[in-house]
């Protein structure tokens, strides 16, 4: 068996932490703004049992609601070659082009065995998925617009650019984290590298100030004084 790499260690453990904690954190380490990297409410878990979900993107676009389209299949051979050569665990995220946004079905569970066993450990789209039942057996995660019971004939038209869902722009290897509440796009460079302490010490700042902020006998200025104390002592403060 291979070692796994750095990058694939640190998605590790990544998933340990759930998405709304990282999100919280990356507002503190990362200048981007938020508006930037976490997508809409369109785009929701097929199976809130299982996450939370990192990996590196993989991108592509496909139309599978306009009629009478000609089905093209040679970019989706290619895109499994690109999943199955990432030595990191791979999110799929593809943009739906098609004639009829209300129709897209972006796979099934037959497309997603197949992506899980090259390494795809998840969909993120803004169309739709079937067979919700067979992807929870493989098992396979997928972000979407909702469930959708057929489509036309499979257009793939671009692979590995970037493509804007759920309100956000995703390039290829951009780092994806999902869970049941939603998606995020997590920052790159030292901020990722240290993103693990970090969302530690979040943990541990949010748990004290939970704590306080639920006790009716403390004051507000008791519960404002504390919580800018604890962003001090957490490393948090601005």
């Amino acid at each position: 068996m291979n070692k796994p790499t750095p990058l694939t260690t640190l998605i590790q453990q990544l998933t340990e932490f759930d998405t709304a904690l990282l999100a919280n954190t990356i507002g503190y380490v990362d200048p981007t703004p938020a508006h930037e990297w976490y997508m809409g409410s369109s785009i929701k878990s097929t199976n809130p049992s299982l996450g939370p979900t990192c990996g590196v993107a993989v991108t592509a676009e496909i139309d599978t609601s306009s009629p009478n389209n000609p089905s093209e299949t040679k970019l989706w051979w290619e895109l499994l070659e690109i999943i199955q050569k990432t030595a990191e665990p791979v999110v799929l995220v593809v943009k739906t082009v098609g004639s009829r946004p209300d129709h897209e079905c972006v796979m099934g569970d037959g497309m997603g065995k197949m992506l899980n066993s090259v390494g795809c450990n998840a969909l993120v789209t803004d169309g739709g998925v079937r067979d919700v039942v067979g992807l929870n057996t493989v098992p396979f995660v997928a972000y979407c617009s909702g469930i959708t019971i057929h489509h036309c004939a499979l257009r793939w038209t671009k692979i590995q650019g970037p493509v804007e869902v759920g309100g956000i722009t995703v390039r290829p290897g951009d780092i994806i984290h999902a869970n049941n509440e939603g998606v995020i796009k997590l920052p790159a460079g030292p901020a990722l590298a240290n993103l693990p302490e970090k969302a530690i010490a979040m943990r541990g700042f949010e748990h004290k100030t939970h704590m306080l902020w639920r006790q009716p006998g403390a004051t507000l200025e008791e519960k404002k004084t504390g919580v800018m104390q604890y962003l001090k002592d957490y490393g948090f403060s601005k």
